[in-house]
């Protein structure tokens, strides 16, 4: 989707951007010396990756929400405080069981410099060599290093999209059964 294709353009600059010591001062900084130094798919080196981690995310997400709303609201009425419980908590499992796959979606957008050090080519190609050099690197609980901010950042903006959604989905139907009242 357009959508999955310009979150895999904006992560290669956006990570670049925030890592530490980063020599970028401005975007286009960071966008040209990607251009120049590494081409083109750079740009789109986390496409699929995006879709990787996008997948189970709402998969998962879904899910979670799916089965806490019939546990907290049975009978589906439209409840504002059972729809942000339950997209916040559906946030932050979705996060926290996605986060290896984040980790390994930052390292080959980053190519950190540690991680390189310990690969072999010296550039990391593939989620499967993501995994295995995130492993080399710090065993398994580097799989969920940021697990906390992930899901922190997750559970609120989750929380508000499903009360969101839920609320217009709540007014919309109300007006179609008004209007069908009406006639």
């Amino acid at each position: 989707s357009p959508a999955l294709l310009l979150d895999a353009l904006g992560e290669v600059w956006h990570l670049r951007m925030q890592m530490y010591n980063s020599p970028y001062q401005r975007v286009t900084d960071c966008v040209r010396a990607v251009w120049r130094n590494e081409g083109a798919g750079a740009f789109y080196r986390s496409y699929t990756t995006q879709l990787t981690m996008n997948i189970p995310f709402q998969a998962i997400h879904f899910m979670t929400y799916e089965f806490l709303q019939e546990q907290l609201n049975p009978h589906r009425q439209y409840n504002p405080g059972s729809h942000v419980v339950s997209g916040a908590c559906a946030g932050a499992v979705a996060a926290a069981a996605t986060t290896p796959l984040d980790v390994c979606k930052t390292l080959l957008n980053t190519q950190e410099s540690l991680a390189l050090s310990s690969n072999i080519s010296g550039h990391i190609t593939g989620m499967a060599n993501a995994f295995r050099t995130v492993y080399q690197v710090g065993g398994v609980t580097a799989y969920f290093r940021g697990v906390q901010a992930r899901v922190i950042y997750q559970m609120p903006s989750t929380a508000i999209a499903w009360s969101v959604y839920e609320f217009f989905k709540y007014i919309l139907t109300k007006r179609q059964e008004e209007r069908r009242a009406g006639k």
